[in-house]
């Protein structure tokens, strides 16, 4: 379980991930070597998965985002594992998420225009295997858009 110790790390490490351990000691009362030893036991406990950078995709010339709602034929046993595979090599394609219900998969993809998007929506989207019904919507603005836990 994590103490307030670990919460006051985490909560540094969530506002600015490039913190070194020396500056994260400074800014919770530890030691750099205390510090180091919880983001250790963190990374071990998979508290911690990682660090990343976070991609302003409209700066990379792909302003638009499209999520795709997709369901699924469920008659055919092994769709959904060949679904999510031939998926992942959609390289438009940054995010799978799967559901229980009539919606079986989200896909959120990017691309450069509107003439980009219908391209691989036709080319590459409707060639996934298995599909039975599929709805785009169209990302308009990021109301609120978190990764961080409120520790």
């Amino acid at each position: 379980m994590l103490d307030s110790q670990d919460r006051a790390i985490l909560r540094q490490m969530q506002a600015d991930p490039a913190l070194t351990a020396g500056e994260v000691a400074e800014l919770t009362g530890l030691s750099a070597a205390q510090v180091t030893r919880r983001l250790d036991r963190m990374q071990r406990d998979g508290m911690i998965r990682g660090q990343s950078a976070v991609i302003d995709w409209a700066a990379m010339g792909y302003p638009l985002r499209v999520s795709l709602r997709v369901s699924l034929d469920k008659t055919v046993p092994g769709a959904f594992d060949a679904f999510v595979v031939a998926a992942r090599d959609v390289a438009e394609v940054l995010e799978i998420q799967t559901f229980l219900g009539r919606v079986d998969v989200r896909l959120s993809l990017v691309a450069r225009d509107l003439a980009h998007y219908q391209a691989v929506y036709r080319d590459r989207i409707l060639a996934l295997p298995h599909i039975a019904d599929i709805e785009a919507l169209m990302d308009v603005a990021a109301v609120k858009s978190e990764t961080g836990l409120p520790l």
